[in-house]
């Protein structure tokens, strides 16, 4: 694998940064396949890339290159909901049942608990138990050859939501904490009722346009991703072979509301800055994003973690599957931002996410602690198994 590191010096103002290009140089010898890191603080702002774009080939990662942001999406999703919530249209404690009529919800779920993962649901992508079992759901990245053969698939939310809620729930709702893509997608579907509109288009009209997003998108069912991009693998296991497959295109409907938009790291700055910074939503509800549930450290489309002795506290998400990656992290007033693309050749065995949890790792104490050991260190979220 290629060694080319690019700074993008030209497209970013601020002087290089020694320690970051080795922090990235390091996560590529992970195993990672390329990574592309944007950083926002007191210096400036930096960019920079290392590894590779495309398996075979030697061109660094592209530093305004487009990526499949995963969970991330979450964060987005979230903020919809709870500027309706801003607007008098929802009520955090009131059963999302009342939003969502019909669905066969559980009354004692609220819209608090589909945002936070304490609903109790069943996750559609498959649920993973203590004791080792597995409880399958929809073909996703854990399946192998299976969500390879299906992957232009499309899936309408409603029956995503059917699936899991046929299901047997977790636990009790409030009663414990579990990260369920199901809850999002739920969310989507009441931003959907709501609104009277597609949650893509509340989006836009929301999110994108006033903060200028112009590389983000919502795809809903098309599997195309603007250039530039890198590419995104996975690899399988078919009749005693080991095959690697280009995945960069799927159709995302598998995923839904749980991470299905595509973005930038330069926009994802931007939303992450212009979130934690006031400019989405009202003092009150930034808040309540924010306060961290004890057992997860989630908040609503949030997670929250101390940077460490004498460091802020971090606002942050990150989500990953199908060989594409992306963090977001802010200090809580956006002042300071970390977020990256990674680019890497997925497999139903996860065999990624050790190196996954290093670039956190990796970066986040680089960023935010000044390279120390520290909490910061322990705040990594591992790539969802399926966003």
């Amino acid at each position: 694998m290629s060694e080319s590191l690019d700074t993008a010096e030209n497209s970013v103002a601020g002087p290089d940064r020694p320690k970051l290009r080795k922090a990235l140089q390091e996560i590529v010898d992970s195993g990672i396949t390329g990574v592309h890191l944007r950083v926002h603080d007191e210096r400036g702002g930096w960019a920079g890339s290392a590894g590779v774009a495309e398996l075979g080939a030697s061109a660094a990662p592209p530093t305004d290159g487009h990526v499949r942001i995963g969970s991330n999406t979450k964060t987005f999703t979230a903020t919809l909901v709870l500027q309706l919530v801003a607007e008098g249209k929802v009520e955090l404690d009131v059963p999302a049942a009342v939003y969502l009529p019909g669905c066969g919800l559980d009354e004692r779920i609220t819209v608090r608990m589909l945002l936070q993962h304490t609903s109790g649901v069943f996750n559609f992508t498959g649920e993973y138990y203590e004791d080792g079992t597995v409880a399958s759901g929809i073909p996703s990245t854990v399946s192998g050859k299976e969500w390879v053969d299906n992957r232009f698939h499309t899936y309408r939310p409603e029956e995503l939501a059917r699936l899991a809620l046929s299901r047997p729930a977790r636990f009790e709702p409030g009663t414990d904490w579990s990260y369920s893509n199901t809850n999002y997608v739920l969310a989507r579907l009441l931003v959907e009722k709501v609104t009277g509109r597609s949650c893509a288009e509340v989006t836009r009209e929301r999110i994108v346009r006033p903060l200028g997003l112009s590389g983000t998108v919502v795809p809903g069912t098309s599997p195309e991703i603007p250039r530039p991009y890198a590419h995104a693998y996975y690899r399988y296991e078919d009749s005693g072979r080991q095959e690697t497959v280009d995945v960069t295109r799927h159709n995302p409907s598998w995923i839904s509301a749980g991470g299905d938009m595509i973005s930038t790291t330069q926009d994802l700055h931007t939303f992450i800055s212009a979130l934690a910074g006031g400019r989405l939503l009202p003092a009150p509800l930034l808040a309540e994003m924010a306060k961290p549930h004890p057992k997860s450290g989630f908040g609503l489309g949030l997670r929250v973690q101390e940077a460490g002795p004498g460091g802020d506290t971090l606002l942050f998400h990150n989500g990953g599957a199908g060989g594409h990656a992306a963090l977001m992290y802010s200090t809580s007033d956006g002042s300071k931002t970390l977020t990256a693309a990674l680019n890497y050749v997925d497999d139903a065995a996860l065999s990624l996410s050790g190196a996954f949890l290093k670039a956190q790792d990796r970066l986040v104490r680089e960023v935010f602690c000044g390279g120390r050991t520290g909490p910061a260190g322990e705040a990594a979220e591992p790539a969802q198994p399926a966003g």
